[in-house]
């Protein structure tokens, strides 16, 4: 008997089908996919599922019962319970603290929280789970911080757990240790769904899957009877194009980029030396948090470096400002486009201006010209195919892989001779990073530079001339790709160069 069935869900926003008539049904101790691109409607199901928002049509049952779920309160009194993609946790809190905020524990309002560490002690260890009760959550690694949401919910007694793109901010350590997770919940009887579009980890993990494409149901199967290539089909209605690498021949009256023994004051960084040609890609390969967003930052003017110096095509940019810098025709994708890139409560128009407010196009007798902005989003949103109601559409109401393409598109413009990629599919579905990888391998048929960062190894394989390995702030080698051993790239990874030198 089913756990959980969602009838003909229909949501609208702005005039714009976000679900039309959508089913979903989930069986008990099951792990269950919803699959499908960027904007296909997916997250806005589950909200619509944990009362976040509420459906124009349709009906929810639990148990072949209706329910009306009115607000998350509600849905976690039906032992529904959600992790969202950007945490919600209280960073100056405890473990402990944050798991039982808002509740009425024993012994309120002096609560025995000695007693309450060890039952959430107990709780963790049962599923797996294991995590310090009295760390402070700002200790934690993100893998930690997620696994502080999932106890959250298991402490509320919740039997269906929602999960939103889970993987997307974890380590391929952490993702295995997060599918082991996943098994022992499903062993003791819980089920559970995962938002995603990445079709590995769905084969890897789940039992059935349902796909949604522009807001409707593309199809439900059995894991055990699909294949890579059905549901990619099934997701974005077409084969996979995947873009080569072709021979470029390099600009000989430039000389690209060149970063020279750059280092930061604190030691989380250098020094550190590279050279990216025009018309190559440098990938730089690595877990998160070994100084790659630093180096980034560096080469962007965000922070300063302690000596060395960094030139593009012989012009220095140490004592230009971020501004300057990108006047040179320097293009930005940050790994966080939430905190860097974008102003949720600003429209497409408005969030395209970040970087052409100063652009002589974009004005008129020295003052913006709306027509030329609103023709410049226009031709973005087309080009890069943004899924969106309107270009006055406030851009939190995106979700995460078109705000992606509209930053790209953004820092596209002009031809810039130099772009920084720090995981710039990060959160793309397949058909999003296909349009991505075309992108960045224009930009180098173009003679343009590309510094490419990504956790993605197979994505730094694909598309990179020359691959570095970080690791504690250094760059432990520079491989030409095709010399790569992949081997030698894991103990590269690890900190660990042959013959045993750290």
């Amino acid at each position: 008997m089913p756990s959980l069935e969602m009838r003909n869900i229909t949501k609208t926003f702005f005039g714009k089908s976000a679900n039309q008539n959508v089913n979903f049904t989930v069986g008990q101790s099951q792990i269950h996919a919803l699959l499908g691109e960027n904007g296909a409607g997916k997250t806005t199901l589950m909200n619509i599922l944990y009362g976040i928002y509420q459906a124009d049509g349709g009906e929810i049952l639990l148990d072949n019962e209706a329910v009306l779920i009115s607000s998350p309160k509600v849905a976690i009194s039906h032992h529904i319970g959600m992790v969202h993609q950007h945490f919600t946790l209280v960073p100056t809190l405890t473990v402990s603290e944050n798991i039982t905020l808002g509740l009425k524990s024993p012994g309120y309002p002096f609560v025995h929280r000695r007693s309450l560490d060890e039952k959430i002690r107990s709780l963790s260890q049962k599923y797996g789970l294991e995590v310090d009760p009295t760390a402070l959550v700002s200790s934690l690694s993100v893998g930690q911080q997620q696994r502080v949401e999932i106890i959250k919910l298991l402490y509320r007694e919740a039997k269906l757990l929602i999960l939103d793109e889970p993987t997307a901010v974890l380590t391929p350590q952490e993702v295995q240790s997060f599918f082991t997770v996943l098994k022992r919940l499903r062993s003791e009887g819980h089920s559970v769904i995962i938002i995603t579009h990445h079709i590995e980890e769905v084969l890897a993990i789940t039992d059935c899957v349902t796909i949604l494409r522009n807001g409707i149901n593309a199809g439900e199967v059995v894991t055990s009877r699909t294949s890579k290539e059905e549901l990619s089909m099934l997701m974005i209605g077409r084969k996979l194009q995947r873009e080569q690498r072709q021979p470029v021949l390099c600009s000989q009256d430039r000389t690209g980029l060149v970063v020279t023994d750059v280092a930061l004051k604190d030691g989380r960084l250098g020094p550190i030396s590279l050279s990216i040609a025009p018309g190559k890609i440098f990938g730089i390969a690595g877990v998160d948090g070994n100084g790659q967003k630093e180096l980034a930052e560096l080469i962007l003017g965000i922070r300063k470096s302690q000596g060395g110096s960094i030139t593009l095509d012989d012009v220095a940019l140490d004592a230009l400002g971020i501004h300057k810098r990108k006047n040179l025709g320097i293009g930005y994708i940050s790994d966080d486009r939430l905190s860097d890139s974008l102003v949720l409560d600003m429209d497409l128009k408005e969030n395209m201006l970040l970087k052409l407010q100063g652009n002589n196009r974009m004005k008129r007798y020295g003052l913006l010209d709306r027509k030329a902005i609103q023709a410049c989003t226009e031709q973005a949103v087309k080009e890069y195919q943004i899924k969106t109601s309107s270009l006055s559409c406030p851009v939190r109401l995106l979700s995460g892989g078109n705000q992606q393409k509209l930053i790209l598109a953004r820092e596209m413009e002009g031809s810039p001779r130099l772009v920084v990629a720090c995981q710039p599919t990060r959160g793309l579905d397949i058909g999003a990073s296909e349009s991505v990888h075309k992108v960045l391998l224009d930009l180098r048929a173009g003679g343009c530079s590309v510094l490419l960062i990504s956790a993605d190894l197979e994505e730094i394989l694909e598309l990179s001339d020359d691959i570095a390995v970080m690791h504690g702030g250094l760059l432990m080698d520079v491989i030409p790709n095709r010399d790569v051993d992949l081997t030698y790239v894991g103990l590269l990874m690890a900190g660990t160069r042959p013959g045993g030198m750290q």
